[in-house]
């Protein structure tokens, strides 16, 4: 597997003096040839069904199109070509694989023409071009991201470390993404709206508990946390799990019940792998000798 995650200009490289450009390696080299740049008309495109980015800003994507409509576009779309056999001649079309957003500002302001580079694509390196061409832009919500990678993996059996090579991230990212798609819905909804950042959503996304997640999601809103606070909350939170969990345990239990019935003051015990500490508790000094006369009497 080729690692194609280093930069937008590795994946569309600008135009050279001969109005040609380098093709970059995907998963399986397509040609090893430079390829031509042309010019098409631009309703004889359409989008990419592998397309990971499910909305755009309007704003962003006006901004974009008055550019175009100034400097025209600068790096040339890729696409695909199919041609069908009609009773009359044959009908041209093109299947764009990356430039999603080039391609709805040229629609905006009506261009009837956009560059393009023409390409033989599989439906994974489809995917893999559009994913990659959306990641490199840092815009790409983390809900639609977790959506490729998991198609990434399912439909052409991709691990997910084969997914971070191709996207130049880190596998434990890959990983912690797919799991926002198991979120609470209320959760995921407060992403999309922006409420919480991706990072946010990572971190809760560690919990296991469906009602542990939307309770630290309130508490995030409510006081404005930061992702490094909210690690510390998840912390906090398992600690506060694991002492429960132990608490629980029947020798355990029955243990520190027996200790808090000798002492006559409440008593914890608590595991820390095959050990663990005695947590007694006491209101003054005069209860704490009180304790410390009847461990030694013992």
């Amino acid at each position: 597997m080729q690692n194609i995650g280093k930069g937008l200009h590795s994946l569309i490289p600008p135009k050279s003096a001969s109005g040609e450009v380098s093709f970059p390696k995907i998963s399986q080299p397509l040609r090893s040839k430079k390829e031509s740049v042309f010019n098409v008309e631009t309703n004889k495109i359409k989008p990419n069904p592998m397309q990971p980015r499910q909305e755009m800003d309007r704003e962003d994507l006006q901004d974009l199109a008055e550019s175009i409509k100034e400097h025209g576009i600068l790096q040339p779309l890729i696409v695909t070509k199919s041609v069908k056999d009609l009773a009359k001649g044959q009908d041209v079309e093109y299947t764009l694989i990356a430039g999603h957003r080039r391609w709805e500002a040229a629609k905006m302001i009506g261009l009837p023409h956009v560059p393009v580079i023409i390409r033989d694509s599989t439906e994974q390196q489809k995917l893999e071009l559009a994913l990659v061409e959306n990641l490199q832009r840092s815009d790409l919500n983390g809900l639609d991201k977790a959506k490729a990678f998991k198609r990434l993996s399912e439909e052409f059996d991709l691990t997910h470390q084969e997914i971070a090579q191709k996207v130049g991230k880190s596998r434990e990212l890959v990983t912690n993404t797919i799991r926002l798609l198991n979120l609470p819905q209320e959760i995921k909804d407060g992403m999309m709206a922006g409420k919480i950042s991706d990072g946010h959503a990572r971190t809760l996304a560690g919990i296991k508990s469906p009602q542990a997640q939307k309770a630290l999601y309130d508490e995030i809103i409510k006081n404005n946390m930061n992702v490094r606070q909210v690690e510390q909350r998840v912390r906090e939170i398992s600690v506060k799990a694991h002492r429960r969990k132990v608490f629980l345990d029947p020798e355990i239990k029955k243990i520190a019940g027996e200790l808090t019935a000798f002492l006559g003051n409440k008593t914890e015990v608590r595991r820390a792998g095959i050990g663990g500490k005695i947590v007694i508790e006491f209101s003054d000094k005069g209860d704490l000798e009180k304790v410390i006369k009847k461990i030694l009497k013992s």
